[in-house]
């Protein structure tokens, strides 16, 4: 149904247009409704309950599709031919009853309605008109009762904050009550997620993900629309605005040509969510990215979902990635959850003749060039191939901890690799035991390449940089550790804790040129546990094959390969089922040594992730601690290992 709209002229790239998008939030919220209660305050979607129970999916429902209508009617003036204003009228003044059989979970009975309040709020600011001034006195009283538990009430100093602020400043606008002290408590707390480059951190640990994207930067800059007039929201605005602009430089530099999002950090199921950082450029009125770059990737990315199963074919949105999977979802995660999507119809919000509607599409980076990024803050290595349109990551700064802790590794968060071509496993035996994108000491007997691999979480930044010829390099370093954790507790895709066994040390390089990785491990002393060195590749569907010290995986649109250097001699292919969103089986390929790891010996393994199978790999010679990497596009590097991992109290520095 949507092909039949695209306009190639316009949008030479994806074809899709501000109709395309209107007709996915149509369906959307049509397919919605079938699913509500008798006066819609409630919309509880099929499938099992979510880990905080049916009230508060219901709940969720209501107001993450409310979040759709309101950007609909919004950007049309008023305009609202399915009656979408009068549906959810219905649904406040009955949710809002408090003698009502749907009435919905109040924000002091469960902290999740903090989380939707924000959505009911927001949207009841940008359809003021044609919404909050029409509610009889009667429910726009019984709406003000309901948000007003937010004042005062304990927010967790994350991006929850600005669900308070949010709710208090809609309160503010109405009349209604609120602490001008709980704003401005909130607003000098999210003042310190600041970051280098225009990034923001997840409250004080290294938690870099989309909500950086949907979350901390879309609520600043929405309230300073609604706090517009006040002194220190027209202060702060022009601040918001060139943090956004910095940090969009980087954003439309991981999206892939396909329109995939790197698929990495938890709440995934959100999906399209992810092109509200783009739509939120367009609305702010950002001098870059231009109009066309901005709806170039926020349309890549709602055409790629759309064009694997997400909505589906009821125009549901499923938990899962395209299509229902439910082990990518946390446990807080209800049917209702994967509608926060509709942040990514914020576009819609801007009325057609905005520039971001008429501008003709542009190329997303990668679709332009090749590119070696440095992303500080995330400590994000990142290359692009025009080649495949593929963008990878690769990380030495992200792991949802603090340097020091003992957690175990979130296959969401610690891998060593994440890319917009590949999931992590996140699911069965290997989510919880580092296979994929890893270094590892193995402990145990048995076979080669087997036994408990240790974990990285709370890792020591080294630094990274961008090196003379191009290539990118980053160092960390981190005590092996292994875990006995309690999987009972519920997951909020974070490493877990529990008894801790401490092993070796092990420093790590990465060299990255193009589709290649090349890493450089050493273990400077034994450690009580000492084991073998594994090394963990991409993982992929397809077929393999492993010789010697190398292994790979094919498939007809991806390669991936691991290639060991001198010590590490053995190789293998680890099957995994209903591991990954992307495929029912995957591969995941690695090297190894065949015995204990040496202390104080450098090992090189190169890593590749690419659209075809590679002629050669690169090639590291070593002399002493001095690797000369040769690549295969004729490019040489020079690095001093023993000085890139010395030890200096720096976190994210240059090399």
């Amino acid at each position: 149904m949507l092909g039949e709209l695209d306009d190639l002229r316009l949008s030479p790239f994806t074809g899709w247009t501000r109709a395309h998008w209107a007709a996915l939030a149509d369906r959307v919220l049509l397919a919605a409704r079938r699913y509500a209660s008798a006066s819609h305050a409630r919309v509880s979607f099929p499938g099992a309950p979510g880990g905080y129970g049916p009230d508060v999916d219901a709940l969720e429902g209501f107001a993450r599709t409310f979040l759709a209508a309101g950007f609909r009617v919004a950007g049309e003036n008023g305009r609202d031919p399915l009656n979408l204003m009068e549906w959810y009228a219905e649904g406040l003044a009955a949710g809002t009853d408090p003698g009502s059989p749907e009435r919905w979970v109040r924000l002091d009975e469960h902290d999740q309605a903090k989380v939707e309040a924000a959505s009911i709020a927001l949207v009841l600011h940008l359809t003021r008109p044609w919404l909050w001034d029409r509610l009889t006195p009667g429910v726009q009283e019984r709406v003000v009762e309901y948000l007003a538990p937010a004042i005062g009430a304990h927010y967790p100093p994350i991006n929850w904050i600005w669900f308070q602020i949010v709710v208090e400043q809609f309160l503010a606008s109405v009349g209604g009550p609120f602490a001008r002290e709980d704003i401005e408590a909130g607003l000098a707390l999210t003042d310190g997620f600041v970051r280098k480059n225009g990034w923001y951190a997840d409250g004080a640990e290294r938690a870099y993900d989309h909500y950086v994207g949907w979350a901390l930067h879309f609520y600043p800059l929405i309230w300073t629309e609604m706090a517009a007039g006040d002194p220190d929201a027209d202060a702060r605005r022009p601040v918001y605005l060139r943090r956004l602009e910095r940090y969009l430089h980087d954003a439309v530099h991981l999206v892939g040509a396909d329109g995939s999002p790197l698929i990495q950090g938890r709440s995934l199921t959100y999906r399209f969510a992810a092109a509200a950082q783009f739509w939120l450029g367009a609305r702010s009125e950002v001098a870059t990215p231009a109009p066309g770059v901005l709806r170039r990737a926020a349309s890549g990315i709602a055409r790629h979902f759309a064009g694997h199963g997400a909505p589906d074919e009821e125009g549901l949105l499923t938990l899962g990635w395209h299509r229902p999977w439910r082990p990518i979802a946390q446990s807080y995660s209800g049917p209702g959850s994967p509608y926060w999507a509709a942040k990514g119809f914020l576009g819609l919000s801007l009325p057609a003749d905005h520039p971001v509607w008429t501008a003709v599409e542009e190329p997303l980076p990668v679709e332009s060039h090749d590119y070696h990024l440095v992303v500080s803050s995330p400590g994000w290595l990142v290359s692009g191939t025009r080649a495949d349109g593929i963008v990878r990551v690769t990380n030495h700064g992200t792991d949802h901890s603090h340097p020091g802790s003992t957690l175990t590794d979130s296959p969401l968060y610690a891998r060593l690799g994440y890319s917009t071509a590949t999931s992590p496993v996140l699911s069965g035996e290997h989510a919880e035991h580092p296979l994929d994108q890893s270094v590892v000491i193995l402990t145990g007997s048995g076979e080669t390449g087997s036994g408990e691999p240790s974990h990285r979480t709370g890792f020591e930044t080294l630094g990274i940089d961008r090196l003379a010829t191009g290539t990118l390099a980053g160092a960390s370093r981190w005590q092996a550790h292994w875990v006995d954790s309690d999987r009972t507790r519920p997951d909020h895709g974070y490493g877990r804790d529990g008894r801790v066994r401490r092993g070796p040390w092990i420093h790590l390089i990465s060299v990255v040129r193009g589709p290649w990785e090349v890493r450089l491990v050493q273990v400077p002393e034994a450690g009580d546990e000492q084991g073998a060195l594994r090394v963990g590749g991409w993982p992929l569907p397809g077929t393999g094959k492993a010789r010697k010290a190398a292994a790979a995986v094919s498939n007809d649109t991806a390669h991936s390969l691991v290639v060991g250097g001198a010590g590490l001699d053995v190789s293998g292919l680890v099957p995994a089922e209903d591991a990954s969103p992307l495929a029912a089986r995957i591969l995941v390929p690695w090297c190894a040594t065949s015995g204990p790891a040496r202390p104080r010996t450098w090992y090189d393994a190169a890593v590749f992730l690419g659209g075809r199978e590679p002629e050669k790999p690169p090639i590291v010679r070593w002399a002493g601690s001095v690797a000369v990497v040769a690549w295969p596009d004729g490019t040489t590097d020079r690095l001093e290992a023993g000085l890139m991992t010395r030890t200096s109290g720096r976190s994210g520095g240059v090399l």
